[in-house]
This record gives C-alpha cells, structure tokens and sequence, in this order.
C-alpha cells in the first residue's frame, strides 16, 4: 500500500489553524480520502493526560521540562498513531507539530535550536511532514481572538508571542518547499482554498 501524507498546521494561537484544520478533513472526506485528523499535544490515551500538565499545571515548569513533556508527547504519538495511519495510506492532518517545539521553545523561550532540532528528530524516528503550513497573523490579532480565558502558553505575553512568530517565519524561510506561509488575516474561505491549492499539489 502506498504511504500515506502528513500535513502540519502551525501558528500562534488565536491564527484559525483549527478551523482550517477541520475545513480541509471535511473537504478530503467529501472527494472520498481516508484521513486523520489529530493534533499535539494530546491525541489521545498518554497524550491528554500530557497535554493537561503542559496547557494547565499551575506550578513553575522550567523551559527544559516543557521541551521534554512536549517530545515525550509527540514520540508517542508519531509510534502510536500517526505512523500506523501513514502505514495505511491515510491523509494525516496535525493540529501542531515539530515546528511548534522550535517556534514556541527554542525561539520564544530562547533554548538552544540545534538542540531542539536533534532532540525532535529522535522523536518522530524519520518521519517528516511532506508539507507544513503556517498560518501567520500580528500578535494582538491573535491574542485578542484567544480572549479572556487562556492557559499556561497563551499567557506569556506580546514579547514572547512576537519572537514565535518571527521563529515561524525564519523556519519557512530555511525549509521553503516544506514549510508555507498564509495571511490569516484574509477571509475564513478565501484562506480554506489557499489550504487547498497547497495539498492539491501534493
């Protein structure tokens, strides 16, 4: 059976990642693709339980065990889940992925991105998105969309939300054939058919 594709989603929160997400499951289940839709952190089973510490524990977490919870969560996932449906040949759709590691951790916490990066390719043992889009939008349009009630990462403020989203762009402007950028300020459709037009091509 032929492999599969992966395909990421990424940006800041508040940037319509999800929506689009879910607009392009619906759009390949209605031409008759066999997908998975999924996200990090916390598919499902071990995940959640990582997702609750990471999104809500109210304690200090250092920047090294956020990355490490973080990586704990993908591996995972890439040996449970992901991989087996890749195995099967379905479109997989992840709501945020290794990207997310070296934008959020390593350009908004300040680790060391060489590090990030060695410790990623651990994690997904040689499987790599065959595209990522990133959805880019400004900081208070995003911060504004995430409202009033935000968790442990949505709460850490314009200076560290503004070094994530130039890590976004520098990590397109290093892989451009992966990784593409979309205006999320445009239109709820208008973006869901600059989504498509990209996997199209796939």
């Amino acid at each position: 059976m032929q492999r599969g594709l992966f395909i990421t989603f990424e940006g800041a929160d508040g940037c319509g990642k999800t929506t689009q997400i879910k607009l392009l499951d619906e759009y390949l289940r209605a031409r008759g693709k066999s997908t998975l839709l999924t996200r990090e952190p916390g598919a499902k089973g071990l995940g959640v339980k990582l997702r609750e510490i990471l999104l809500n524990y109210e304690g200090p977490v250092s920047p090294n065990c956020e990355s490490f919870l973080f990586l704990a969560d993908r591996a995972q996932h890439i040996d449970c889940i992901i991989k087996p449906a890749l195995e099967e040949g379905k479109i997989v759709l992840c709501d945020r992925h290794t990207d997310s590691t070296v934008a959020y951790q390593g350009y908004g916490r300040g680790l060391d991105i060489k590090q990030i990066n060695m410790l990623n390719n651990i994690a997904v043992n040689g499987i790599k998105p065959d595209l990522t889009i990133v959805f880019d939008i400004d900081i208070q349009t995003s911060l504004a969309r995430v409202g009033n009630e935000k968790d442990r990462m949505e709460s850490a403020g314009i200076d560290f939300f503004n070094r994530v989203r130039n890590g976004y762009l520098e990590i397109a402007e290093k892989e451009p054939e992966r990784v593409k950028i979309i205006n999320a300020s445009d239109t709820i459709d208008n973006i869901h058919k600059k989504v498509v037009e990209l996997v199209e091509k796939l």
